[in-house]
């Protein structure tokens, strides 16, 4: 509920605070410090029954550089909120800054008036006031919490949520560390849009050139000529990359070297949270294996890899087991690896893992644009894909296929300019290597590597099916659903309460869009049957489709959106309604 409005002594006092703690150089909350020896340790863990939190501006330091950022209790990441399963929290967020904020607990399921989404679930928190969030604390897991205003998020409103679980913990360990990535600029996400709106490619730094060409990296020249022809570029992987942003590990980047501590032979349980705004990242530890019992915050059976690629808003937990006094390097490795950062597991303080070079940035395929005609009887017919876009399409084999052919649209579909490419045969990629790790020679995680620990408590078949395209022109920067952005205000989905319904989600697009539903679990379609495993975000791959089935089980209104922060904020949103006995 909302709160009276904060009083001056009480703004004045926690502006001292912060002040305090800024000249104090700390930050950093306890659990995010270099030289921690563990999740819980030292300040900024919040816990128990109640818990504040203040928004406000504080002054960071990223690479040497001074910058600004909207903060928790002053520190970037946020403190660590721990709870315990089973018990009811409430949380008390104050807003002391002069424009509305927001805080949405991600993943976690709460009632939706609790959800902290602005126009959907509440008004937000104007300036000045405090909202009480309350709620039962009813699942396990790692979890994290942002703002859903501004983009504030991308300011540095976010922080990590640990869930302890009424019983047994499925997969012990002796030490744990969390591990929250981000992705920070001095240059204003607002500022960002309108750079991309202006130029679509305005932060791609790593375009193919003459030198490439003559050195025979990339494509060859007819292939290029082909890709220029479409006004389509393989390199077009990230829209905002490391020519602006700093990579960083628990708010620090390489050069500050975030350590972890542990003593060798100890089972190392690492909890990673993607809170970026706009960057996949490729996990690995050079030289050690890990093993996944996490995704989203829910039990998985245990599965070996040496490499994951997390999309952003995702969570997953590994266990890794050190058996040598020797620091380890932590990589997170941008997806377009136009940069990364370096962490460091070491069984002391001051130990630095050896640096690891950035590996060739990959380059988009025919599979990307959902047209891979690969095992398929197109006949003799060439694909001339340099024709318009809304071209007749030529008669016989390949040359029937068009980047933007109206026939394969779905019943509904807007296709104005916002709706550029026409995924003509969308693969189901679920169980595909993500994009930039197709080639390596070693195990990387796959959605169909995830198996739940405990079967779903719903085992019914879904009641109906629903198809939604993930739609843009990227050259233009227009990103939408069905080719509807949100401020267009298209209708809710609307589901039944308890409805079983199995959700198709295909990209249309040429980038991965990691979509996120708030308040429910799904189970995401990968071959497991009883065992498919539950989560709030899938990363859905260039070109490619993929499946859940969801039991529509809570009632309310809920934000269903891609949770790279510009897509959101340019209109791939939608709101999910779920109602007792409305039509579907």
């Amino acid at each position: 509920m909302l709160s009276a409005r904060l009083d001056r002594r009480s703004v004045l006092s926690g502006a001292a605070r912060l002040g305090a703690l800024s000249a104090l150089g700390g930050l950093f909350p306890g659990w995010a410090m270099a030289g921690t020896s563990g999740a819980s340790a030292g300040a900024g863990v919040l816990s128990g029954q109640r818990i504040r939190l203040d928004i406000g501006h504080s002054m960071i330091s990223v690479g040497g550089k001074p910058g600004h950022a909207v903060t928790a209790n002053g520190t970037m990441p946020a403190p660590l909120i721990r709870l315990q399963q089973g018990q009811t929290v409430r949380l008390s967020v104050a807003n002391g800054l002069k424009e509305d904020s927001s805080i949405h607990w991600h993943g976690l399921i709460v009632p939706f008036q609790y959800d902290g989404v602005p126009g959907i679930s509440y008004p937000g928190i104007a300036p000045g006031h405090v909202f009480d969030y309350e709620f039962p604390i009813r699942q396990a897991g790692t979890y994290w919490y942002h703002s859903h205003s501004n983009m504030q998020e991308a300011m540095g409103l976010f922080g990590p949520i640990v869930i302890d679980p009424a019983g047994a913990e499925p997969a012990p360990y002796d030490r744990e560390h969390i591990i929250m990535l981000s992705d920070w600029s001095s240059v204003h996400p607002h500022m960002q849009l309108r750079r991309l709106k202006q130029m679509g490619g305005y932060y791609n730094w790593q375009k193919q050139t003459l030198a490439s060409l003559l050195a025979g990296r990339d494509q060859k020249l007819s292939d290029r000529l082909a890709w220029g022809k479409m006004r389509m570029d393989p390199t077009d992987i990230s829209d905002v990359t490391g020519a602006t942003y700093s990579y960083l590990i628990n708010g620090h980047d390489s050069a500050a070297n975030w350590t972890g501590l542990f003593a060798p032979g100890e089972r190392v349980r690492l909890r990673f949270i993607n809170a970026a705004s706009m960057t996949n990242f490729n996990i690995r530890l050079p030289g050690l294996a890990m093993t996944v019992v996490q995704a989203d915050g829910q039990d998985v059976e245990p599965v070996e890899i040496d490499e994951f690629q997390i999309g952003i808003a995702e969570t997953y937990d590994v266990i890794v087991r050190p058996e040598k006094a020797e620091a380890v390097a932590i990589i997170a490795e941008a997806l377009d690896r136009s940069g990364l950062c370096r962490a460091t597991l070491a069984p002391q303080i001051g130990m630095v893992a050896p640096p690891v070079p950035l590996r060739e940035r990959p380059l988009l395929v025919m599979r990307d644009m959902g047209m891979d005609m690969s095992g398929m009887d197109m006949g003799a017919g060439t694909l001339d894909l340099s024709a318009p876009v809304d071209a007749p399409a030529k008669s016989g084999g390949h040359a029937t296929m068009k980047m933007r052919d109206t026939s394969v649209a779905p019943p509904g579909m807007r296709l104005g300019p916002g709706v550029a490419t026409l995924s003509a045969a969308p693969a189901d990629r679920v169980g595909d290597r993500p994009t930039g790790l197709e080639n390596v020679d070693h195990r990387v995680l796959v959605y169909t590597d995830l198996k739940a620990l405990v079967p779903s408590p719903d085992r019914r078949a879904p009641e109906r099916e629903l198809e939604l395209h993930l739609t843009a022109n990227m050259e233009r920067y227009m990103w939408s659903f069905d080719g509807v952005k949100l401020s267009e205000n298209p209708e809710p989905i609307a589901f039944r309460h308890n409805e079983r319904v199995r959700v198709t989600l295909v990209n249309d697009t040429m980038m991965p869009h990691p979509i996120h539903l708030h308040g429910h679990f799904f189970e995401l379609v990968n071959g497991a049957e009883e065992k498919q495993p539950r989560k709030h975000t899938v990363n859905v791959l260039p070109g490619g489709k993929i499946s859940f089935d969801l039991t529509a089980d809570a009632l309310g209104d809920w934000a269903f959106h891609c949770h790279m922060l510009l897509h959101m904020h340019s209109g791939m949103f939608r709101v999910v309604t779920v109602r007792a006995g409305a039509a579907a």
